[in-house]
């Protein structure tokens, strides 16, 4: 009898009944596979203070996979019952079960370890992280790694892959790997210290060698910054790690600092009043910070006379640092207007002599050197 045959043979020696108990097992399971789930939930977070806010999202979060692991159970158990030890099928049904017992963990594993997940939520607010900081996505995406190898990994030992021989194989190749991914692995030990140390975080405009802009994204092998021309520049973390990093977004303020030329003709008095009300708008100013104001003459140049002139805005954004400077500039305008001090320009003085005097002067000396 062909196999076949032997099959419907034995298939049919299974009764009715048997079939009934092992569908309503499944069905029983899966029917009340949620009220499973809650009451596993009430049972673990038992004597919890935190049950009302913790346990429910992780709830929200393991419920899924823990319904289809009940479903699951309850599929395993009517297979179980209904299928004869005898048939092949059935000796294959314990590693099916548990590859997909394995799946099931890796899957809620995989759900645990999201950047918004409650366990890593809780561990950003246990070391204080502010919310844009790079640590928790750098980690998630680490974790999530790990999970899927981790799982396909137990799942290929379930069905008879040599797990030694992959070690082997991973311990034999590590060199190779470490030679050829020198920069790779340099660039994901950079962002592992530029996480750490925290030069900047997600959002901050800052200011390197190579680029400026505002950083969008960390990941294992480079940085991504925006440009203002809105254009993306990725830098490699080993590279960005080893180079000076000005960070715009720690600034509490924003400097200004030039000198102001004025006309070299300038009366001395109405200087030194234009002066003493530069510095009194400054003070009087709601956006400039009143901390560090300085307004001097301090310069004489070949065509001007220097006016230093520093402060600071209070807004460190850039929009509303240019508009402030500009209020200012236009009344410092307003001023030397007022005092009648013109700004200086590039001058040159040329002195000319009358050909009449080069001849008296060219006599005089003929006649001086004929004396002597």
């Amino acid at each position: 009898m062909n196999d076949g045959g032997r099959f419907s043979e034995s298939f049919s020696e299974l009764g009715w009944t048997d079939a009934g108990i092992a569908l309503g097992i499944m069905a029983l399971f899966a029917l009340f596979s949620k009220g499973f789930v809650k009451l596993s939930f009430v049972l673990l977070n038992r004597g919890n203070s935190s049950t009302s806010t913790r346990g429910e999202l992780w709830r929200q979060v393991l419920e899924r996979p823990f319904r289809w692991l009940f479903t699951l159970i309850g599929i395993y158990m009517g297979l179980k019952y209904l299928l004869p030890r005898s048939w092949e099928i059935a000796a294959g049904l314990d590693p099916l079960f548990r590859s997909c017992v394995i799946a099931l963990i890796g899957w809620g594993m995989y759900i645990l370890s999201a950047q918004s997940s409650v366990m890593l939520e809780g561990l950003s607010r246990k070391i204080k992280l502010d919310d844009a900081s790079m640590l928790i996505p750098f980690l998630s995406k680490v974790l999530r790694i790990v999970v899927v190898i981790l799982t396909v990994t137990l799942i290929g030992a379930e069905w008879g892959f040599s797990i030694n021989g992959l070690v082997a194989g991973m311990g034999l190749g590590s060199l190779a790997v470490a030679l050829a991914a020198k920069d790779t692995l340099g660039n994901i030990i950079g962002g592992i210290v530029i996480i750490l140390e925290k030069p900047f975080a997600k959002g901050d405009w800052i200011l390197t060698p190579t680029a400026e802009g505002v950083v969008e994204d960390i990941t294992f092998r480079s940085t991504k910054i925006r440009t203002f021309a809105d254009a993306v520049i990725t830098l490699p973390n080993a590279a960005l790690a080893d180079q000076p990093i000005t960070n715009w977004s720690k600034m509490g303020k924003r400097r200004v600092t030039f000198t102001l030329g004025v006309a070299l003709d300038s009366d001395r008095e109405r200087l030194a009043a234009a002066i003493n009300r530069i510095e009194q708008l400054l003070h009087d100013n709601e956006h400039i910070d009143p901390g560090t104001i300085l307004v001097k003459f301090t310069d004489f140049n070949e065509s001007s006379l220097g006016i230093f002139i520093y402060y600071f805005t209070r807004s460190t954004v850039w929009a509303e640092y240019l508009t402030a400077r500009q209020e200012m500039n236009l009344a410092f305008m307003h001023v030397l207007e007022q005092e009648g001090i013109k700004l200086a320009y590039p001058s040159h003085r040329v002195f000319l002599e009358t050909a009449a005097e080069t001849s008296g002067e060219m006599n005089a000396a003929g006649s001086r050197q004929y004396e002597a």
